[in-house]
């Protein structure tokens, strides 16, 4: 019979979660990061239950969220960012190996790490990902991915 691992199950004062958000296109990402903590809150996760990085672009995602994802009090590292297409294939590079990067920080660590840097080939595709109040805004979403991957992956 499977088991299933519930979050809910959790004392919400002991739980530790890191976001690292890029802060270039910060015109996006701020609206992701604004969702993310709004949901962590609805979740009835405390401001003080989280450790907020702030990096200079998307690039700069996976060496921080190595650093976080080795603390012991951290559960899961979220990550957010917003890679838009430029006139050369520079976003291209940017794009994959800061998704490589990444996966790597979870497979080495074996600790959740949420993906949510947003590549699009315009701005409107992002700003549509990352609408102020939307509940499906992409910051939300990492929130609950978050919040569910943590324990189920300890209880595994």
């Amino acid at each position: 019979m499977a088991r299933r691992l519930s979050a809910s199950r959790r004392s919400p004062s002991r739980i530790r979660f890191a976001v690292v958000v890029s802060r270039f296109n910060d015109f996006i990402t701020n609206n992701l990061l604004e969702a993310c903590l709004g949901e962590f809150a609805r979740l009835g996760i405390s401001r003080d239950a989280l450790e907020v990085v702030n990096v200079p672009g998307a690039f700069e995602l996976p060496v921080t969220a190595l650093y976080l994802a080795r603390k012991k009090n951290i559960e899961a590292v979220i990550c957010l960012g917003a890679i838009i297409k430029g006139q050369t294939a520079h976003y291209e590079l940017v794009a994959a190996e800061t998704a490589r990067g990444l996966q790597s920080v979870a497979l080495s660590t074996g600790k959740p790490v949420v993906f949510e840097v947003l590549v699009a080939d315009t701005i409107e595709l992002c700003v549509a990902r990352a609408r102020k109040g939307d509940r499906d805004n992409k910051g939300a979403c990492a929130a609950r991915t978050a919040f569910e991957m943590g324990p189920l992956l300890k209880g595994l």
